[in-house]
């Protein structure tokens, strides 16, 4: 099987710090050529991969500015299309813009919805919903408007994340600094529960950074560790007494949740989008529904067994499970000789 894996052009594939969905399709094409499949790797040209780079774009337009991100997703989608013929199957990592290309070619394409932006995207989904075979990343982030031939929960190199069975009384924040993510409240968690917090991700919204959690970067009790990278982030991860995901919209999956349980690191979650299919209460974390429920949870951590989490990983979460799902839905695809979708 001949397989083009388009992957965003915003970082580097896989990405040296944040990335999600450049990560996702870095995993599943090395494990898809570990299965002996060949991936035509379609992403910026500094990329890494074992399979074979195509790239027009040279690197991500989040690390070099000078680059119009419109200009070069242009090129870089087109360049893909204009070669499509050559390949059994197309797999779309980048949201709604490369359907409006699928009529150009007769190689069926899987695009992997990683969330939706905005309820304003859906009409370009629901145009292509019978010509394209659509994977959601949980349940909770199903649109009623679409189909949808499976549900694949994302998985991890679990091999990254080293289970650490000792912690510091340390909290850890791990994801984009914007309101969606909860910054904010993490820090009054943090202080009403008197324990250190450390943030980690890239700052997404520079007004709400300057406005809720600037002020209370002290290098003492709140400390803003920037947007790290793998081995810091293992560290991170694995240190912590629980990560805080206060999450203020309906999360369409959280791989910081799964990489937290890796390292056998509890997570307090509001109970918001994929959350519960994740999370199981009591077990490997705590779903809580406002600040005060997350300070009850919080002092209740030591009640969770951090091998519980890791084994909760390796059962569900794996990139080894993930890279299986999609070879299935592959095969579903190229058996019914056209897109396919399952029920609503």
């Amino acid at each position: 099987m001949h397989i083009a894996m388009l992957a965003p052009i915003a970082w580097r594939t896989p990405p040296r710090h944040y990335g999600p969905w450049e990560n996702v399709a870095s995993l599943l094409t090395e494990g898809l050529v570990s299965c002996g499949h060949e991936v035509s790797l379609f992403a910026t040209a500094d990329s890494l991969t074992s399979g074979r780079l195509h790239a027009v774009c040279p690197q991500g337009y989040e690390e070099d500015r000078s680059l119009i991100p419109k200009v070069w997703e242009c090129l870089h989608i087109s360049e893909l299309f204009e070669h499509a013929d050559g390949y059994d199957i197309i797999h779309n990592h980048f949201d709604y813009l490369p359907l409006t290309y699928t009529g150009l070619t007769t190689t069926p394409v899987v695009t992997t919805i990683h969330g939706f932006s905005s309820p304003g995207i859906l009409p370009v989904y629901k145009k292509y919903n019978r010509s394209v075979s659509y994977v959601s990343i949980s349940e909770a982030d199903r649109s009623p408007e679409l189909d949808y031939i499976k549900t694949i929960h994302h998985g991890i190199d679990i091999g990254l994340f080293d289970f650490q069975p000792r912690w510091r009384d340390t909290l850890l924040f791990f994801g984009r600094i914007h309101n969606d993510k909860g910054a904010r409240q993490a820090i009054e968690i943090a202080r009403r529960c008197k324990k250190k917090l450390i943030l980690a991700g890239i700052i997404q919204d520079q007004a709400y950074y300057d406005q809720y959690v600037a002020p209370h970067i002290d290098n003492d009790w709140v400390m803003y560790a920037g947007s790290v990278g793998p081995v810091e982030r293992d560290q991170l991860l694995g240190e912590a007494c629980a990560l805080l995901h206060p999450i203020q919209f309906d999360e369409p999956f959280g791989l910081s949740v799964i990489e937290s349980m890796a390292c056998g690191t509890p997570v307090v979650a509001f109970d918001s989008g994929s959350m519960s299919e994740l999370i199981q209460n009591g077990k490997n974390g705590f779903l809580v529904n406002s600040v005060d429920q997350a300070v009850d949870a919080v002092a209740r951590i030591q009640e969770i067994d951090r091998a519980d989490c890791r084994r909760h990983v390796e059962r569900y979460f794996t990139a080894d499970r993930m890279i299986h799902e999609y070879i299935q839905v592959y095969e579903m695809i190229l058996d019914a000789e056209g897109p396919f979708n399952g029920p609503k």
